[in-house]
């Protein structure tokens, strides 16, 4: 805890990183702000009842959104359109060879990515804004002609997911963290205190229900006390497994560079256990919630058996966890092949006259480093499996479901805090004297 205390003092007496991080929670602001402008043209009260009636779907969207559904906000969206855009724009970057090369070009390729996957949100958030204001048609104000309020509340949900990718880019481009994640993390942070409230009243209820009073209060108190531990306990967990990391050693050999000989040093590869972070859990939640958006829009009084196995199937069923168990780890793999790349690093590894013990260079390298990746990659399925579904199971079996600060928020949660205290560590290592000076030892010795 002090390590991190330490790093958040000395991040802010860097001037250029303490920049950043204000430009981030500035971002982070305006959004929080953006989900308190209401929809023009809806009753925000009819509409978040209507949401509600969803059920767990409602829940998981919420969670997407960043919190702002439920509030009939301009940004209720959130970022489920740029998320159901990337996992379109990645799995066609698999059959497509234009948009595979385009995606191998550097950075201006990227910049290229980024852009199709912006427009396609746009145009995914605009079919959603319809989609939602078709569901929610009885929550429209009926002060305005019917295709006027429902034209208008379409624009203004499409321009709020709009505004959510911009905030979300802006943050990639000038401040710290991924955007995306940081913005989800912030719709979560705000309903902790409505976690806690229900945890209380929870509590308050197991104690009502006990004669004795004394009795009741000791066993409210004990129920809060283990919540509370068991939440710290997951937090400790899942901490130490995102930290956790696989060190592969490397051997670089001697050269003798004019009078100096340089290298013969001994280095590792470090492979994280949870290299793909919570983007499994994201596309995963986005993808499950599809069929019971559709249900929901537009089959949700229906009596045909095919819709009503659809809805029950995909709102907490056994087969809902079944298919959520094998999406993550279908995800997991799938997201690691397209950001882990094990060519470069055995290329990296052998143009700096490095080798791993007992493995030659070139393919085999790069097939060891390719399998030590696959089996790093079932620990984090099964990881990421058993922090978002157990904690679940276990609150709907004994009813503290959405109570317990666990699951897919604490994931989030720690995952996004992570990758943030981690970049701003790499910015003060690169930034002071001691890294500065082993950048220019490398970069002379490179020469």
């Amino acid at each position: 805890m002090n390590g991190i205390f330490d790093t958040a003092v000395n991040a802010f007496r860097v001037e250029s990183i303490r920049k950043r991080l204000l430009y981030t929670f500035m971002i982070l602001g305006i959004f929080m702000l953006g989900g308190l402008v209401p929809v023009p043209g809806l009753d925000g009260e009819k509409f978040t009842e209507v949401i509600r009636q969803w059920g767990q779907l409602g829940s998981i969207m919420d969670l997407i959104s960043g919190g702002g559904l439920y509030h009939a906000s301009i940004l209720s969206l959130g970022v489920s359109p740029y998320i159901n855009a990337s996992i379109i724009i990645q799995l066609l970057t698999v059959v497509i060879p234009a948009l595979e090369d385009m995606s191998k070009e550097g950075e201006a390729g990227r910049k290229k990515m980024d852009k199709i996957t912006r427009y396609s949100a746009i145009g995914l958030a605009f079919v959603q804004s319809c989609l939602f204001t078709y569901s929610t048609r009885s929550a429209l104000n009926s002060s305005l002609p019917v295709w006027l309020n429902a034209g208008l509340v379409a624009l203004a949900f499409t321009a709020g997911a709009a505004i959510v990718v911009f905030l979300g880019e802006k943050i990639n481009d000038k401040g710290i963290g991924n955007g995306v994640s940081l913005l989800i993390f912030a719709g979560i942070v705000t309903r902790l205190p409505d976690m806690v409230k229900t945890l209380y009243q929870k509590c308050v209820t197991i104690s009502d229900s006990i004669d004795n009073t004394a009795l009741g209060i000791l066993a409210g108190v004990l129920v809060f006390i283990a919540v509370a531990a068991v939440s710290v306990l997951i937090i400790v967990f899942v901490l130490y497994v995102q930290n956790s990391e696989r060190r592969i050693p490397v051997q670089y050999s001697k050269k003798v560079i004019g009078r100096q000989q340089r290298g013969g040093n001994r280095d590792y590869i470090p492979l994280k256990v949870n290299m793909s972070g919570v983007m499994p859990v994201i596309f995963t939640m986005s993808l499950l919630a599809i069929p019971s958006v559709i249900v929901t829009l537009f089959f949700n009084n229906s009596t045909n058996e095919v819709a009503l196995w659809l809805k029950s199937s995909f709102t907490g069923s056994a087969w809902y966890y079944v298919i959520y168990f094998l999406l993550v780890i279908a995800f997991t793999f799938f997201y690691t092949s397209i950001n882990f790349h094990p060519v470069e690093i055995a290329n990296s590894i052998n143009k700096n006259g490095g080798m791993i013990n007992g493995i030659r260079s070139g393919k085999p390298t790069t097939d060891f480093i390719k399998a030590t990746a696959f089996r790093l990659n079932w620990i984090e399925a099964f990881f990421l499996v058993l922090v978002c579904i157990i904690p679940t199971v276990i609150g709907i079996l004994t009813g503290f479901q959405n109570v317990w600060f666990a699951g897919t928020s604490v994931l989030i949660l720690t995952g996004v805090a992570n990758d943030l205290i981690v970049q701003v560590e790499g910015e003060l290592e690169v930034r002071s004297p001691k890294g500065f000076l082993e950048d220019l030892a490398i970069k002379k010795g490179k020469r």
